[in-house]
């Protein structure tokens, strides 16, 4: 059979690094093995039953048979500047300042598409969600890596920025709560931020899929509710983890009407729309009931609180996360974070992502999500327990 050659880009594409990690375990899971999988980003709980209900209400209507308009429909725009301003105190002109996704990643990928040009600039955090980086690739941009550093709370250190990426850079992507290391950000943070991007006209694109999640009495703060923030950036806003619609692939961008402009004319360009009752079901998780997405974030909560415990218990000396739905824990002395990983798979069946993978400075961490129930979780402490690296 003849081979057509790939695109050159396509061929710069980063490498999928945690595909080689799904194989793996994919492997065992087939060999019989009982694995407990702690490197997904797969929220694991079901979607609220009122979401679900309006969904298959809305699938019998003819209507939603129909395509739906590019820019989505009126009503799940107006439904998401609601939710910003019942729950953030911001305002949004749903006409202008919302753009509606096909998930969150996808808009996180295209944003460099819309607003880059080759050569430019993007900063990008150091770990962070690997995603950006094909964003970034696709634009034939160049990345300039921000560390996210245990000494600084994991937030990047702006000073530390040289003055020719910043005069070069078009874009600053940030991630609070944190994936991940499941660190936060406050308000003061972001005002900071908008000084730096006014002063070298960068646009702020701040992803915030774990906006929901945050532990300790500690609400994660939205970047909108900076002064300013709306004249310098976008926030990028998913049902995904929220409501648990991860399969649903619904999300939103809100914020500076240019940039909404040029998301809605790049997917003129590439869709057409949501599936209309999809729409309907993500409007009546945006203006229903939000104890749903509190709960969960308490059930998130304990099973961190579960986690550090037991695996404290066990030996290895880990610190909780403050938000999201991951914990990023030190690897003991003498592996690195992807042979590390690979012990815990072989020698324990449990899975985490290892800390490289997100970037040079996720060195000597791994990524573990609190995406098993209390019971399964201290069942992986306990295999941890009895292979006795950690006292050594």
């Amino acid at each position: 059979m003849k081979t057509f050659e790939q695109s050159d880009r396509l061929n710069h594409l980063p490498e999928q690094f945690f595909a080689k990690l799904s194989s793996k375990v994919m492997e065992k899971v087939a060999a019989g093995h009982d694995i407990i999988n702690l490197g997904q980003g797969n929220p694991d709980l079901p979607t609220p039953e009122h979401i679900v209900s309006r969904l298959q209400s809305a699938a019998e209507n003819p209507v939603n048979h129909k395509y739906s308009p590019f820019k989505g429909m009126k009503y799940v725009r107006e439904a998401a500047a609601a939710f910003y301003k019942r729950e953030y105190g911001v305002d949004l002109d749903p006409d202008h300042e919302v753009a509606l996704l096909f998930g969150g990643k996808a808009g996180l990928v295209e944003l460099p598409q819309c607003l880059v040009n080759p050569g430019d600039v993007v900063l990008v955090p150091d770990p962070g969600y690997p995603d950006y980086w094909s964003g970034v690739s696709l634009a034939e941009a160049q990345m300039v890596m921000m560390p996210l550093l245990e000494k600084n709370q994991f937030l990047p250190d702006l000073n530390k920025i040289d003055e020719e990426s910043a005069k070069k850079a078009k874009l600053m992507f940030l991630n609070y709560p944190n994936n991940p290391t499941g660190a936060l950000a406050d308000q003061s943070f972001f005002d900071e931020v908008i000084a730096f991007a006014e002063k070298y006209d960068i646009c702020v694109v701040h992803d915030f899929a774990y906006g929901s999640i945050g532990f300790d009495g500690n609400r994660p703060v939205s970047y909108l509710q900076s002064e300013r923030a709306k004249e310098n950036g976008v926030e990028i806003y998913t049902l995904s983890k929220t409501f648990n619609m991860a399969g649903w692939r619904v999300a939103f961008a809100v914020g500076n009407p240019s940039v909404i402009k040029a998301l809605n004319l790049l997917q003129d360009h590439l869709h057409v729309s949501l599936f209309g009752a999809v729409q309907e079901a993500a409007e009546s998780a945006l203006i229903e009931s939000y104890e749903p997405a509190l709960a969960l974030s308490d059930t998130y909560e304990k099973r961190r609180n579960t986690m550090v415990q037991a695996f404290n218990e066990a030996g290895w000396q880990v610190e909780a996360p403050k938000g999201s739905f991951f914990a990023w824990f030190k690897v003991p002395k003498g592996y690195t974070s992807e042979s590390f990983s690979d012990l815990l798979l072989e020698k324990a069946g449990v899975v985490v992502a290892p800390g490289i993978g997100f970037g040079e400075s996720g060195e000597g961490y791994v990524r573990v999500a609190l995406l098993a129930d209390e019971e399964r979780i201290e069942e992986a402490a306990a295999r941890l327990s009895k292979l006795n690296i950690f006292n050594t």
